[in-house]
């Protein structure tokens, strides 16, 4: 396993990953699940956030203390599964930017296309977190990355709930430099490009469409 994959192993997350599997989990169950599920991840990838000392008084002294330092974080969930997983992010920095990028996967040949950009400006002075539930073929997060990069980003974290191992490969090798955090690693792809065992189209789950 390459050193920027990180392959998330805390019994909450394969808890809830588990109830998401399940083809009974409801539209309002699922939503909620994807976005503490968001919660946990962004915790263990946000781990090393740049702080400061700064002063606060407690009820008892002044003191020195760490505080975020630096601009404010950027959230990039790829749409539209990913927006399921922006306000777990949210939960942990409210203070954070969000910028969206749609993309479209060709129902014959599952290559991706862009429909829309847009990012917080600055972008090179963010830790920018991108988030899609799904990581099948990688195509959608190498493109999506692609624009990042286009657009000044640098210091970029990729988010999956759940991993194929062949978009895991492809996605690493395509972007050595990024922080690749996966909750659980998968068996397999199988020929329509859905993740096995999965959870199925995670954009209808959350949404409540077929």
């Amino acid at each position: 396993m390459n050193d920027n994959i990180t392959i998330l192993k805390h019994p909450l997350l394969q808890h809830k990953i588990s109830i998401l599997r399940n083809k009974n989990t409801g539209t309002n169950e699922f939503r909620q699940l994807v976005e503490e599920i968001a919660i946990l991840m962004g915790y263990e990838a946000l781990s090393d956030l740049p702080t400061e000392d700064v002063e606060v008084e407690t009820p008892i002294e002044k003191c020195m203390t760490p505080m975020l330092a630096g601009k404010k974080p950027a959230v990039v969930p790829i749409l539209r599964a990913g927006l399921g997983m922006v306000n777990g992010i949210l939960t942990l920095l409210p203070m954070a930017k969000v910028g969206h990028i749609g993309l479209y996967r060709d129902p014959v040949t599952h290559e991706p296309h862009e429909y829309y950009c847009k990012l917080p400006d600055p972008i090179e002075l963010r830790t920018i977190c991108v988030v899609d539930p799904m990581l099948a073929t990688g195509g959608s997060a190498i493109e999506a990355i692609d624009f990042i990069k286009q657009r000044g980003g640098k210091k970029i974290k990729f988010l999956c709930i759940i991993a194929a191992p062949e978009g895991l490969d492809k996605l690493a090798k395509a972007h050595p430099d990024i922080q690749i955090y996966v909750g659980h690693l998968d068996r397999e792809l199988n020929e329509n490009a859905y993740i096995c065992p999965g959870l199925g189209d995670a954009g209808d789950r959350i949404f409540g469409t077929k």
